[in-house]
Protein backbone atom coordinates (compact mmCIF):
# COMPACT_ATOMS: atom_id res chain seq x y z
CA UNK A 1 0.00 0.00 0.00
CA UNK A 2 1.38 3.39 -0.95
CA UNK A 3 1.75 6.20 1.52
CA UNK A 4 -0.97 8.18 -0.30
CA UNK A 5 -3.48 5.32 -0.07
CA UNK A 6 -2.71 4.84 3.61
CA UNK A 7 -3.16 8.54 4.31
CA UNK A 8 -6.52 8.56 2.42
CA UNK A 9 -7.78 5.58 4.42
CA UNK A 10 -6.75 7.23 7.67
CA UNK A 11 -8.46 10.47 6.65
CA UNK A 12 -11.62 8.57 5.65
CA UNK A 13 -11.68 6.78 8.96
CA UNK A 14 -11.21 10.02 10.86
CA UNK A 15 -14.08 11.61 8.92
CA UNK A 16 -16.31 8.63 9.65
CA UNK A 17 -15.49 8.83 13.33
CA UNK A 18 -16.14 12.58 13.32
CA UNK A 19 -19.44 12.11 11.51
CA UNK A 20 -20.48 9.39 13.95
CA UNK A 21 -19.53 11.59 16.86
CA UNK A 22 -21.54 14.47 15.44
CA UNK A 23 -24.53 12.24 14.87
CA UNK A 24 -24.27 10.78 18.38
CA UNK A 25 -24.19 14.31 19.74
CA UNK A 26 -26.68 16.12 17.51
CA UNK A 27 -28.56 13.37 15.68
CA UNK A 28 -31.47 13.06 18.11
CA UNK A 29 -31.95 16.85 18.10
CA UNK A 30 -31.88 16.96 14.30
CA UNK A 31 -34.34 14.08 14.10
CA UNK A 32 -36.60 15.76 16.65
CA UNK A 33 -36.48 19.03 14.71
CA UNK A 34 -37.38 17.22 11.49
CA UNK A 35 -40.35 15.60 13.23
CA UNK A 36 -41.46 18.99 14.57
CA UNK A 37 -41.27 20.50 11.08
CA UNK A 38 -43.39 17.68 9.66
CA UNK A 39 -45.91 17.94 12.48
CA UNK A 40 -46.00 21.74 12.22
CA UNK A 41 -46.61 21.57 8.49
CA UNK A 42 -49.37 19.01 8.97
CA UNK A 43 -50.96 21.16 11.68
CA UNK A 44 -50.83 24.27 9.49
CA UNK A 45 -52.40 22.48 6.53
CA UNK A 46 -55.03 20.99 8.81
CA UNK A 47 -55.81 24.37 10.35
CA UNK A 48 -56.15 25.99 6.92
CA UNK A 49 -58.56 23.28 5.84
CA UNK A 50 -60.58 23.66 9.06
CA UNK A 51 -60.55 27.46 8.75
CA UNK A 52 -61.63 27.44 5.11
CA UNK A 53 -64.31 24.83 5.78
CA UNK A 54 -65.85 26.91 8.57
CA UNK A 55 -65.69 30.07 6.47
CA UNK A 56 -67.28 28.30 3.51
CA UNK A 57 -70.11 26.93 5.64
CA UNK A 58 -70.80 30.37 7.08
CA UNK A 59 -70.65 31.91 3.62
CA UNK A 60 -73.16 29.39 2.30
CA UNK A 61 -75.46 30.04 5.26
CA UNK A 62 -75.25 33.80 4.72
CA UNK A 63 -76.02 33.44 1.01
CA UNK A 64 -79.04 31.30 1.84
CA UNK A 65 -80.29 33.88 4.34
CA UNK A 66 -79.94 36.62 1.73
CA UNK A 67 -81.91 34.54 -0.74
CA UNK A 68 -84.69 34.08 1.81
CA UNK A 69 -84.76 37.84 2.40
CA UNK A 70 -84.80 38.60 -1.34
CA UNK A 71 -87.63 36.10 -1.80
CA UNK A 72 -89.70 38.00 0.77
CA UNK A 73 -89.37 35.31 3.46
CA UNK A 74 -88.35 37.78 6.12
CA UNK A 75 -89.09 35.65 9.17
CA UNK A 76 -87.13 32.70 7.79
CA UNK A 77 -84.29 35.04 6.83
CA UNK A 78 -84.17 36.50 10.33
CA UNK A 79 -84.08 33.03 11.87
CA UNK A 80 -81.18 32.06 9.61
CA UNK A 81 -79.32 35.30 10.29
CA UNK A 82 -79.78 35.04 14.04
CA UNK A 83 -78.41 31.50 13.95
CA UNK A 84 -75.43 32.74 11.95
CA UNK A 85 -74.82 35.44 14.56
CA UNK A 86 -74.49 32.68 17.16
CA UNK A 87 -72.39 30.09 15.37
CA UNK A 88 -71.00 31.82 12.28
CA UNK A 89 -67.31 32.16 11.61
CA UNK A 90 -65.05 35.07 10.75
CA UNK A 91 -66.84 38.24 9.65
CA UNK A 92 -70.15 36.48 9.01
CA UNK A 93 -71.69 36.97 12.48
CA UNK A 94 -71.26 40.74 12.10
CA UNK A 95 -72.55 40.68 8.52
CA UNK A 96 -75.55 38.71 9.73
CA UNK A 97 -76.13 41.22 12.51
CA UNK A 98 -76.13 44.16 10.10
CA UNK A 99 -78.27 42.35 7.54
CA UNK A 100 -80.81 41.30 10.17
CA UNK A 101 -81.33 44.97 11.04
CA UNK A 102 -81.95 45.73 7.37
CA UNK A 103 -84.48 42.89 7.11
CA UNK A 104 -86.33 44.28 10.13
CA UNK A 105 -86.43 47.70 8.49
CA UNK A 106 -87.76 46.15 5.28
CA UNK A 107 -90.50 44.51 7.35
CA UNK A 108 -91.45 47.90 8.77
CA UNK A 109 -90.08 47.24 12.24
CA UNK A 110 -88.05 50.44 12.28
CA UNK A 111 -87.62 50.67 16.05
CA UNK A 112 -86.06 47.20 16.17
CA UNK A 113 -83.84 47.98 13.18
CA UNK A 114 -82.57 51.20 14.75
CA UNK A 115 -81.94 49.39 18.03
CA UNK A 116 -79.90 46.75 16.20
CA UNK A 117 -77.82 49.34 14.35
CA UNK A 118 -77.32 51.25 17.61
CA UNK A 119 -76.13 48.01 19.19
CA UNK A 120 -73.48 47.57 16.51
CA UNK A 121 -72.45 51.23 16.84
CA UNK A 122 -71.98 50.81 20.59
CA UNK A 123 -69.94 47.60 20.36
CA UNK A 124 -66.30 48.57 20.92
CA UNK A 125 -65.14 45.15 19.70
CA UNK A 126 -66.24 46.10 16.18
CA UNK A 127 -63.97 48.17 13.87
CA UNK A 128 -64.71 51.89 14.01
CA UNK A 129 -65.58 52.15 10.32
CA UNK A 130 -68.36 49.59 10.63
CA UNK A 131 -69.63 51.22 13.82
CA UNK A 132 -69.84 54.54 11.98
CA UNK A 133 -71.71 52.88 9.13
CA UNK A 134 -74.20 51.46 11.63
CA UNK A 135 -74.73 54.95 13.08
CA UNK A 136 -75.39 56.25 9.60
CA UNK A 137 -77.81 53.45 8.77
CA UNK A 138 -79.76 54.17 11.96
CA UNK A 139 -79.82 57.89 11.16
CA UNK A 140 -81.13 57.32 7.64
CA UNK A 141 -84.04 55.33 9.06
CA UNK A 142 -84.70 58.04 11.62
CA UNK A 143 -84.97 60.74 8.95
CA UNK A 144 -88.46 59.37 8.26
CA UNK A 145 -89.16 57.68 11.58
CA UNK A 146 -87.56 59.94 14.18
CA UNK A 147 -86.68 63.50 15.03
CA UNK A 148 -83.87 65.85 14.07
CA UNK A 149 -82.39 65.25 17.52
CA UNK A 150 -82.47 61.49 16.92
CA UNK A 151 -80.59 61.86 13.65
CA UNK A 152 -78.15 64.43 15.01
CA UNK A 153 -77.20 62.31 18.00
CA UNK A 154 -76.01 59.60 15.66
CA UNK A 155 -74.33 61.42 12.78
CA UNK A 156 -73.25 64.87 13.98
CA UNK A 157 -69.72 63.58 14.55
CA UNK A 158 -69.68 62.06 11.06
CA UNK A 159 -70.20 65.42 9.34
CA UNK A 160 -66.60 66.55 10.03
CA UNK A 161 -64.64 67.60 6.96
CA UNK A 162 -62.19 64.72 7.29
CA UNK A 163 -64.81 61.98 7.63
CA UNK A 164 -65.36 59.79 4.58
CA UNK A 165 -69.07 59.44 5.44
CA UNK A 166 -69.61 63.19 5.76
CA UNK A 167 -71.63 63.57 2.55
CA UNK A 168 -74.32 61.06 3.48
CA UNK A 169 -74.25 62.16 7.13
CA UNK A 170 -74.82 65.80 6.12
CA UNK A 171 -77.58 64.77 3.74
CA UNK A 172 -79.38 62.80 6.44
CA UNK A 173 -79.01 65.65 8.90
CA UNK A 174 -80.11 68.20 6.29
CA UNK A 175 -83.26 66.25 5.45
CA UNK A 176 -84.10 65.83 9.13
CA UNK A 177 -83.60 69.57 9.69
CA UNK A 178 -85.76 70.44 6.67
CA UNK A 179 -88.54 68.17 7.92
CA UNK A 180 -88.64 70.02 11.24
CA UNK A 181 -88.59 73.45 9.65
CA UNK A 182 -84.96 74.16 10.51
CA UNK A 183 -84.42 75.61 7.04
CA UNK A 184 -81.26 77.58 7.79
CA UNK A 185 -79.59 74.50 9.25
CA UNK A 186 -80.74 72.41 6.30
CA UNK A 187 -79.55 74.97 3.75
CA UNK A 188 -76.12 75.18 5.34
CA UNK A 189 -75.72 71.40 5.20
CA UNK A 190 -76.89 71.08 1.59
CA UNK A 191 -74.63 73.94 0.53
CA UNK A 192 -71.70 72.17 2.18
CA UNK A 193 -72.38 69.04 0.15
CA UNK A 194 -72.85 70.96 -3.11
CA UNK A 195 -69.56 72.80 -2.61
CA UNK A 196 -67.57 69.73 -1.63
CA UNK A 197 -65.45 68.57 -4.58
CA UNK A 198 -64.95 65.26 -2.79
CA UNK A 199 -68.66 64.48 -2.69
CA UNK A 200 -70.10 62.01 -5.23
CA UNK A 201 -71.75 63.70 -8.19
CA UNK A 202 -75.23 62.37 -7.41
CA UNK A 203 -74.95 63.61 -3.80
CA UNK A 204 -73.93 67.07 -5.02
CA UNK A 205 -76.82 67.11 -7.49
CA UNK A 206 -79.34 66.19 -4.79
CA UNK A 207 -77.89 68.81 -2.46
CA UNK A 208 -78.08 71.48 -5.17
CA UNK A 209 -81.73 70.62 -5.85
CA UNK A 210 -82.55 70.79 -2.14
CA UNK A 211 -80.77 74.14 -1.78
CA UNK A 212 -82.70 75.53 -4.75
CA UNK A 213 -85.96 74.14 -3.36
CA UNK A 214 -85.40 75.78 0.02
CA UNK A 215 -84.41 79.09 -1.49
CA UNK A 216 -87.26 78.92 -4.01
CA UNK A 217 -89.79 78.37 -1.25
CA UNK A 218 -88.73 81.60 0.40
CA UNK A 219 -87.98 79.76 3.62
CA UNK A 220 -84.33 80.80 3.55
Amino acid sequence: MSDDSFIREVNDEIRREQAQALWDRFGPAILGLAILVVLGTAAFVGYRYWDESRANRSGDAFSQALKLANDGKSDDALTALQQLEKDGYGAYPLLARMRAATVKADKGDFAAAVADFDGVAADTAIPQGIRDMARLRAALLLVDHGSFADVSSRVEALTADNNTLRHTAREALGLAAWKEGKTQDALKLFDQIAADDGAPRNARQRATLMSELIRGSGAS
